[in-house]
């Protein structure tokens, strides 16, 4: 367990330092591109145009701290007043009619610029020349017109609508024909002679485009939800200019409110005059109205009379009412007892005032229920009933009778009252319809003088209000400069920035690169391909002035490149020469054409002939033979030639059976080191039939036993099927790839072919390797002993 975990933890700090490395193999291109990235920096900087932030600060005040003219009608609940809401007042601040009279009262439409080498600065104050124009203000608010002008002397100056074209001369006050009219320029005395020989740019821009562009580049902003503080922030090259637009703007948005309240107040007067003029005729008509009317009636005081007779009938109508009652309920009693057939108890305590019905109406229940009592345990026959029913017919005419004569006279009292209260009536009427009507008069009199006399006060009071209309916002602090220092181009963010960026570059293209490879690099990223195959080692990559042979004695990358497979190779023969015998015919073969396969032959050759040992080369690939171009320099000297059939070689052989291996092999002196040669020969016309003669076997049973190794250069193994014609003989295949050319696709295939059982022997080796992708990732590269420059000094 312990042995897995730090083999998991050795391969994961391995991957990270392969992720690493890959950056840092590139750290020159990461250290340009940061410099670059700071240089164009430093150029922006250098040329950007400062801006400046100015800031303004207002408070929105309440409607209530005025007087609004509205207020007026508040306690007839006409209108409601409220508070300002600070969010629609930063709408309206930010309304685009606003910054359009801000254009047109600045003249922000029309900017003179000065231009320089690389920039141009513009002259917002004190500018060399005056701009007149002669057309309406309608064209200029829609005009779009660009033209530049050179002050040659002091009475004339040089104009054109376009930059690069010859100026035409003008005098200063002369109208100058334009598209959107006549323009008279006239200097600017003590300041235009600053500007001789200068260009300037003139250009006049619609008021609406330059007006939405300010509108977005000022910050309204309030500093929270219950606050009534609003900001206003601008950015600008020239600081006069950005305070002058923030307090324009200000100033434009209080005169509105202003004009506003002044509106509302006029048509507030204008109403209350009209009411006041209507209620003035209709207060003199009802006037008139009580005066004919008092006249014609010849009322005086009525309202005396009127209360006593009004006090002496309500006493006699109460009187009346309750008679009545008395009546209602006695004829009330009257009718329940003559309708009564059963024994059945009668009402009591009905409010009668009669107490001999009232005392008559308690015996008569207690006979009833006595009678109800005794018939529990009797019947009506009993003497006893019969006589209570005798007591009981009896008492009940009585009552009768009672009830009867109080009808009577209740009826009689009735009468007599409401007799009296006719009288009363008579005299309280006597004069009601004149009370009445006066009452009506009276009351509309009142009112209209109410409302004549609070409109009087209303109207006085919205002049008032008229006369000391304040704005709606308070100016804290006017227009100024929050720093000394501009905010923009921000020196520490933009160089921070570039840094980045710097990095983020050569980072981005180096990922790009490595998520889109496809190539083998080294021998370590072969190795997560070909896993359990052997890799022998690397060759690095040779300029134009390297040597392409191995010496002896030779200290270069190549050469120790060179012996690492030699030692690989060696212990691979050892362990199959344990199992099988000697085993040193070693093929070498690679996918394509190009990858150095036959480079590799020619130099393994010469690095194993170092050490004093019998070594053969031979040319197999019949079809395309390379190996004449390798011993055909000056430092290659053939020792000794074949006695016959000089000029045959590996086609030869196969084809005459009368040529031996002794006269098509070539002893070779390179460099002091002595190597024996079959060229491929000839090139056949049926490459792969000529394979497949036995002769082959031949040749390798006998070269095997003579030399200690048998190198053999073969046809590449993806285009041609010449080597798996003769791989049954190799003991070792040596498989060539190139650095940045062979696919990872292409290593798959020798794999799957051992596999299958078509060769044997399969190993890797991994040729024109960058010096930086040298050993394990580049870190741990070849040349011990060798002086090497650090990384900073490339």
């Amino acid at each position: 367990m312990s042995v897995n975990t730090q083999n998991s933890i050795s391969s994961n700090s391995f991957d990270l330092k392969e992720i690493l490395n890959t950056y840092t193999a590139h750290i020159k291109w990461f250290v340009l591109s940061v410099v670059v990235a700071f240089l164009v920096a430093f150029m922006y900087i250098r040329y950007a145009t400062p801006k400046f932030a100015v800031q303004t600060q207002i408070q929105i005040l309440d409607d209530k701290t005025s007087g609004s003219e509205l207020d007026v009608f508040q306690d007839m609940n006409l209108l409601g007043g409220g508070k300002n809401k600070v969010e629609d007042e930063l709408q309206l601040i930010n309304s685009r009619s606003n910054f359009i009279r801000v254009v047109k009262e600045l003249n922000l439409n029309t900017k003179l610029l000065v231009q320089g080498n690389i920039k141009e600065t513009e002259l917002y104050q004190s500018p060399p020349v005056n701009l007149n124009f002669i057309a309406a203000d309608s064209i200029l608010n829609r005009a779009n017109l660009e033209f530049f002008i050179t002050i040659s002397s002091s009475t004339t100056f040089g104009y054109t609508e376009e930059e690069d074209k010859p100026v035409k001369i003008f005098a200063f006050g002369k109208n100058i024909p334009t598209s959107i009219g006549d323009i008279v320029i006239t200097p600017n005395v003590g300041v235009f002679e600053n500007f001789k020989d200068k260009k300037l740019r003139v250009s006049i821009q619609p008021i609406e485009d330059v007006a939405q562009d300010y509108r977005k580049r000022i910050l309204i902003s309030n500093p929270g939800d219950l606050s009534n503080i609003v900001n206003l922030t601008m950015e600008d090259p020239i600081r006069e200019k950005a305070a002058n637009i923030l307090d324009a703007l200000v100033r434009i948005y209080n005169g509105n409110a202003i004009v506003d309240k002044q509106i509302i107040a006029d048509r507030t007067s204008n109403f209350i005059d009209e009411r006041i003029a209507n209620i003035s005729s209709d207060l003199a008509s009802v006037d008139q109205s009580a005066q004919d009317f008092k006249t014609e009636k010849g009322v005086t005081d009525i309202a005396a009379e009127a209360n006593v007779n009004l006090n002496v009938g309500v006493a006699n109508q109460q009187e009346l009412a309750n008679a009545r009652n008395q009546l209602n309920m006695a004829a009330s009693m009257q009718d329940l007892v003559q309708q009564q057939d059963s024994y059945e108890v009668l009402p009591t305590n009905i409010g009668l005032s009669d107490p001999t019905i009232a005392s008559t109406t308690d015996r008569y229940n207690q006979l009833v229920l006595e009678r109800k009592r005794l018939l529990k345990s009797s019947n009506e026959k009993n003497p006893v009933i019969v006589n209570l029913d005798q007591q009981i017919a009896g008492l009940k005419s009585s009552m009768q009778s009672s009830l009867s004569s109080s009808v009577n006279n209740l009826g009689l009292t009735v009468n007599s009252l409401s007799g009296q209260q006719a009288r009363f009536n008579s005299k309280i009427y006597s004069s009601p319809a004149n009370e009445r009507a006066l009452r009506d008069i009276t009351r509309q009199q009142q009112t209209t003088e109410s409302l004549y006399l609070y409109l009087l006060q209303k109207r006085e009071e919205a002049q008032i209000s008229a006369a000391s209309s304040s704005p709606k916002s308070k100016i804290i602090d006017h227009a100024y400069s929050i720093s000394k220092l501009p905010v923009s181009p921000k020196k520490s963010i933009i160089y921070l920035a570039s840094f980045i960026l710097g990095l983020l570059v050569p980072f981005s293209i180096i990922y790009a690169k490595d998520l889109l490879d496809n190539k083998v690099h080294n021998m370590h990223s072969l190795e997560k391909l070909v896993k359990n195959i052997p890799i022998l080692g690397e060759l690095p990559r040779l300029t134009k002035k390297d040597e392409k042979f191995v010496v002896k004695e030779d200290r270069s990358v190549l050469a120790e490149s060179l012996r690492i497979i030699r030692t690989n190779l060696d212990y691979l023969i050892k362990s199959k020469r344990n199992k099988a015998g000697k085993s040193n015919i070693v093929f070498v073969t690679s996918s394509v054409p190009g990858e150095g396969k036959t480079f590799l032959s020619t130099n393994l050759s010469m690095i194993l002939a170092s050490t004093n040992k019998k070594v053969l080369l031979i040319g197999a690939d019949i079809r395309n033979p390379k190996l004449y171009t390798f011993f055909s320099s000056g430092n290659v000297d053939k020792m000794q030639k074949p006695t016959r059939n000089k000029d045959a070689g590996l086609t030869e052989y196969l084809y005459d059976n009368t040529i031996e291996v002794r006269d098509i092999v070539n002893p070779m002196l390179v460099h002091r080191n002595t190597v024996d040669v079959i060229y491929s020969g000839r090139i056949p016309p049926n490459p792969a039939e000529l394979l497949m003669s036995d002769r082959i076997k031949t040749l390798f049973d006998q070269v095997s036993e003579t030399y200690d190794y048998v190198i053999v250069d073969t046809a590449p193994l993806m285009v041609v099927t010449d080597t798996l014609l003769i791989s049954e003989h190799a003991d070792l295949l040596l498989y060539v790839t190139r650095a940045g050319v062979t696919e990872t696709n292409a290593v798959e295939y020798p794999i799957k072919l051992q596999e299958e059982g078509k060769i044997k022997g399969l190993s890797f080796i991994v040729n024109d390797v960058d010096s930086s992708n040298l050993g394990y990732g580049g870190k741990y590269g070849y040349g011990y002993g060798k002086t090497q420059k650090k990384w900073w000094k490339f």
